[in-house]
């Protein structure tokens, strides 16, 4: 039923995946290598048409220039604005609905839960105009905050049904002792389940922020600005009117992809342990 550990498998099969796992991993990394490349690569060598072959020479004023000529600090400032934001109030919403929905048997406990599994499969492009259009009716169009309220309305449906089957996991007896020792439902919640989602908080905190911030669907929708866009919808600038400048897009989208990478390696830890929670009993 489940594939075997490679250790014990046959010589050729061994040998066959000892070849073919560095080649997929190249051909995975290759759009990534790609990018890493252009973005070190002079603008004469793609105004001559060399875009695959090697740089004739290694132009790291290519970042200087996107740091000094353009506004991508206020992008990925703008970035955390939303990102940050969105991670902390989805999180904190999901872990509240979450243990609502986990430990309290009432009436409408499964109908609820189901509203919020089924909104994770609305196409999120037929919500562009009325979302566009409640933004600016509310006078949040081309804010940030507008544009965080709206993902963490979005995202606390994936992040419920993320923390309700971890806490589905815990052991009840806790709580049920807890409360035969007279301690109140927010201090069990505060007290008891909160300290044993630690692992459950990191991974979704990584997978949220990751989210968020390669979003690039909303961040086009809602915001227009230089002082609200996200840095996804931001590299669009660095490239000019009559002219395609892919090394600074390509410098600054390496820039764009460094936050999401600190996080995971930072948390990469509790992330692990967060996923594989539950794994075995």
């Amino acid at each position: 039923m489940f594939p075997r550990p490679i250790q014990q498998s046959s010589t050729g099969m061994q040998w066959l995946y000892t070849v073919a796992l560095p080649i997929a991993l190249l051909l995975w990394l290759f759009p990534l290598l790609g990018v890493a490349l252009t973005s070190l690569r002079p603008a004469s060598d793609l105004a001559q048409g060399n875009y695959f072959g090697m740089p004739s020479g290694i132009a790291w004023e290519n970042y200087v220039y996107i740091f000094t000529k353009t506004p991508i600090g206020q992008y990925m400032l703008n970035s955390l604005w939303v990102t940050i934001p969105t991670v902390i109030g989805a999180v904190g919403l999901s872990l509240m609905t979450g243990f609502a929905l986990a430990v309290y048997g009432f009436r409408s406990n499964l109908l609820i839960f189901f509203l919020f599994v089924i909104g994770n499969f609305v196409p999120y492009q037929i919500l562009m105009v009325p979302v566009r259009d409640m933004t600016l009716q509310l006078g949040m169009y081309d804010t940030w905050y507008g544009l965080a309220l709206f993902h963490i309305a979005f995202q606390t449906g994936f992040c419920t049904l993320f923390m309700r089957n971890f806490m589905k996991a815990l052991p009840f007896e806790l709580i049920e002792a807890a409360r035969v020792e007279g301690v109140t439902e927010w201090r069990i919640f505060w007290y008891v389940v909160l300290p044993l989602m630690r692992p459950a908080i990191a991974a979704l905190s990584v997978l949220v922020f990751t989210f968020i911030w390669n979003d690039f669907f909303w961040a086009t929708v809602l915001t227009q600005g230089v002082d609200s866009q996200p840095i996804t919808a931001g590299l669009s600038s660095l490239n000019g009117q009559w002219i395609a400048q892919w090394h600074l897009v390509s410098a600054g989208s390496i820039l764009a992809a460094l936050p999401p990478v600190a996080m995971f390696f930072l948390m990469q830890k509790h992330f692990i342990a967060g996923l594989t929670l539950g794994a075995v009993k």
